[in-house]
This record gives C-alpha cells, structure tokens and sequence, in this order.
C-alpha cells in the first residue's frame, strides 16, 4: 500500500471536505464583484506592465519576474526597489492571451510581479500554497473559462474565488506535493536529455555536412576532407570521408544558377505557399507556413527545387528548398539552377547550407542594425561540383542526418506533449477526493 493511500485511510476515511476558495485564501486586491465579507484581508502587490518588467532583467540576480506569461527571469534588491516583494505565492495572469495553465505560477522568495492576480493560503497550517498551486493547474481549463473578453481577457474573479477545493489534511498535501514535485522533476530530466539529444545530432549533422563539402588540394589533387585547412590536410590520408579521390571543379553560383525575378499576382498565390522572410526558420530548420498573405499586388514566384536564403540577417542561417510552388518577396533570395547544369538540385542546396556559405554571405553583408547579404557577393561564391555520382553520395548521406534530425525535432514536442499529458493525468487524479457525506 502506498504512503498516501496508507494516509488517506487514516486520516480521512470519510471523504475530504471542500470548501470555497474564498475561505482559504488571501489574494492581492479587493475584487469588484466579490462581496467584501468573503475578502476580509487582502495583501497588496505593487505591479510592472511586462515590458517594464523585463527592463529590469539582469544576468545574475537573486529576485524573480513573476510575468503574466511564459517568460520569467531574475533581477536584484537595488533594481526591484519599491516593487520588491517577498512571501510564497500562487499567481495567475489577470490579463492572458494563451492558456491559464501555462501561466500559473508558484514562487517562494522575493520577487517583482506583472499584472497577475496573487493568492496565498491564509493558514498555511490548513492549506499549503505549493498544494494550492497544484491544485489551480488541475483546474486550469475550469479556470480558463472563467476569462472574458474580445482581445485581451481577463478573468471573473468572483467565479474564481467561489470554486470549490478540497482540504485533506496538512499530511496529506505535503505527500501530494511531493509525488508531484518528484513526477515534475522528471518530466524536466526528460524534456532536457531530449533538446540534449537533438543538439548532439544537430551539431554531428553540420559537421559531417561541412566536412562533406570541404575539398581542399593535397599533392595536385582535389580531395574530400574532414579537415578545415590545407595545412591539416596534408597530414592525413588523401582519403576523406567519402574514402576516393576525384576531380573537383570550382564555379561561381552566378555561373550556373540565377536569381528568379519571375512574378505572380500575390492574391493567386496559396496562403501555405507563401514564403516570407519571417516564414524561414532561422538555424537552417526550413519554413513555417505563413497566417496570411501580404498586402502586396504581386510576388516573386518560385517553384519545386527553388532555393529560397532569407537575405536579411544572414548570420541567423534561413534557407528552405522548395517543394511546392508559391510565392515570396524580395527579402528572400530566390535561386535557381540553369538547365542542363550537371549539378543535383540537393547538391547545391546542402553547398549553400554550409557554414562556409553562411561565413561568406555574413562577411560581405551591409548594414549593422539589420544587415543585408549583397547579392552580387551572393553570386560570386565558389561552388564545388565534383562528379555526380559524388554529389548524389554526399546527398545520400545527408539527407539520412536530415532525417534523423527532423525525426527528433518533429518527435520531440510529441513526447514532452506526451509526457505532459501523462503528468496532467497524475496530477488530477492525485488531487481529486470523494466528499464528506457524498
């Protein structure tokens, strides 16, 4: 038998008694539509607006954010100033644009608090705040209900204060916690050995795409090597990854591809098939589909095997290969290979994927608040092209890490939401109790 079933019998054979939380709670301001009887002592919070917040945000500090989102952070005792607060405390947005249940927080220490509504239990020997915030998660999309509102929502307290939670006894609470403390630490043990893993695979993959696109000369001869300079090179074996010399030819990109100047009346152009620079995901991730269109007349049109680079911020690596038709704009370079070119579509893309690639397009790019690549430079770069059994080698191979690293990037938030799921399903079952007399 566990501990808490072994208390559950000992302590409160009957059922568990609920009571409204108004009762049992303190919470930092006196609510409009909640009579004045059910909020006798109320414990004032002066707030920041969550831009000014953040403003305070410093590296290492010892008071926390308390946001009204998910971001949080730290600052100290001489920036917090007036605003510094210290007790254990339960929160919840009073103005919330996502779901309550990613908002509500816990905190014991000092801290500097955004728009949220605060409780704290006004016995702590009958209610534990840490029980208490575990139980305003099981209930948050009772909670989330209770929000009104066109665009920002902000909730009706008294519905809130009326809710009905139940009490078992101190004992009880602290071994809820505890399993639930325990079953949290491990979902984020979990959550971070996985982003752990993706890295490592994303890192491998760069390398090895690097490394397959580097060909320096040994002897007179074009070799491929995992080695980064000429110098390096001459140490190793004249056989790199690929375990085979060959011929190796050098071209600018402008020698054989071209920037696509083609246009298309924007409005023809699929909602999903429109590629915008904010719609390239940043680290070489590919695209997002795009919420709506621009409000433009007409867009560059780009087509399967396109290669569109975001040209704005270059060191931020945006590139997506088409396989669709749509449309874009020109803060996105659209290339294409001419015809006839003995180059595999994939080839040049994993080329124009490289960190050498990127090194070069950030060098020669223009600006300093938000620069720009120079698409003259853009065209200048030195593509290698050894032969096409080659290329389609070095294709095979990665597009095998791409679909390693895709598999684990697009299974990743399935498991955590799995995860998730399973931990709410815990959660709620541990905080729900039969009643005192039915």
């Amino acid at each position: 038998m566990s501990r808490l079933r072994e208390l559950m019998e000992e302590l409160c054979p009957n059922g568990v008694e609920y009571v409204p939380l108004w009762s049992v709670t303190i919470w930092d301001k006196k609510f409009n539509a909640v009579e004045r009887d059910k909020q006798p002592i109320v414990e004032n919070y002066r707030y920041l607006l969550a831009n000014d917040l953040f403003l305070m945000e410093v590296d290492k500090g010892d008071v926390f954010l308390l946001s009204t989102g998910e971001r949080t952070g730290w600052t100290t005792k001489e920036l917090a100033g007036e605003y510094l607060k210290e007790g254990e405390v339960v929160s919840i947005p009073w103005r919330k644009s996502r779901d309550v249940t990613d908002c509500i927080k816990y905190y014991k220490g000092k801290f500097v608090t955004a728009d949220n509504r605060i409780a704290t239990s006004n016995d702590i020997t009958k209610l534990s705040n840490r029980y208490l915030y575990y139980w305003m998660m099981s209930q948050g999309k009772v909670i989330d209900t209770f929000y009104r509102g066109s665009g920002i929502k902000h909730p009706d307290m008294a519905k809130v204060l009326n809710m009905q939670i139940p009490i078992p006894p101190l004992a009880i609470q602290n071994e809820i916690v505890k399993l639930l403390d325990d079953f949290t630490e491990l979902t984020a043990e979990l959550t971070e050995q996985l982003m752990t893993e993706l890295t490592l695979r994303k890192k491998q993959y760069n390398f090895y795409r690097d490394s397959l696109l580097n060909f320096v000369r040994v002897d007179d001869t074009i070799v491929q090597t995992d080695r980064q300079t000429d110098r390096q090179a001459q140490r190793i074996s004249k056989f790199g990854l690929l375990r085979k010399t060959f011929d190796v030819e050098w071209k600018a990109l402008g020698e054989v591809a071209y920037y696509v100047r083609d246009r298309i009346e924007t409005k023809n152009v699929p909602v999903d098939n429109y590629v915008g620079v904010e719609n390239l995901l940043q680290d070489r991730a590919g695209r997002r589909v795009a919420d709506s269109l621009p409000n433009v007349h007409t867009s560059i049109a780009f087509t399967h095997n396109d290669i569109l680079i975001g040209n704005i911020r270059p060191y931020l690596k945006k590139i997506w290969m088409a396989n669709c038709s749509g449309g874009t704009n020109g803060d996105v370079l659209t290339i294409r290979l001419n015809e006839g070119e003995k180059i595999l579509h994939r080839y040049l893309y994993y080329t124009l994927s490289s960190n050498q690639f990127f090194h070069y397009d950030v060098t020669y790019s223009k600006g300093t608040k938000m620069p720009r690549g120079d698409k003259g430079a853009v065209m200048k770069y030195r593509i290698p092209i050894p032969p096409l059994e080659v290329q389609q080698k070095i294709v095979s191979i990665l597009d095998r890490f791409d679909a390693l690293c895709n598999d684990l990037t697009n299974g990743l938030p399935a498991e955590i939401a799995a995860r998730k799921k399973q931990y709410e399903h815990y959660r709620d079952k541990l905080l729900t109790f039969p009643r005192i007399n039915g």
